[in-house]
């Protein structure tokens, strides 16, 4: 799959409203046939950073994406609410789903 983070520092005016101007953006890219998920969590230590954690099944699900009439809106619509370049981690891992961390296991409870 092709796991990607990134963080959007948003100017600090819009920080609040960030879920709803994302929206559109957010839920048309969960429709996507290859996307396994795409999850907005915002930074504890920045309120103005929001950090975005997706997946898609393979490459060719991340083409469709870049290719997308919602991610070319995206595009055009979303920089005007940034502070600054979203910062991206993008990769290939060879696995379809995320993994339990065993470190932490939660004893199965009755």
């Amino acid at each position: 799959m092709i796991f990607i983070t990134a963080k959007f520092r948003v100017l600090p005016e819009h920080a609040d409203r960030w879920p709803e101007i994302a929206a559109e953006f957010t839920e048309a890219t969960r429709n996507e046939p290859g996307n396994l998920w795409f999850d907005w969590s915002r930074s504890i230590g920045d309120p103005n950073e929001y950090v975005l954690v997706e997946a898609f099944r393979d490459p060719d699900a991340g083409a469709a994406h870049v290719q997308s009439e919602h991610f070319k809106t995206a595009q055009r619509a979303l920089p005007r609410y940034l502070a600054e370049t979203p910062r991206i981690v993008n990769t290939t891992v060879p696995q379809d789903d995320w993994s339990e961390l065993g470190e932490m296991a939660v004893p199965v409870k009755d």
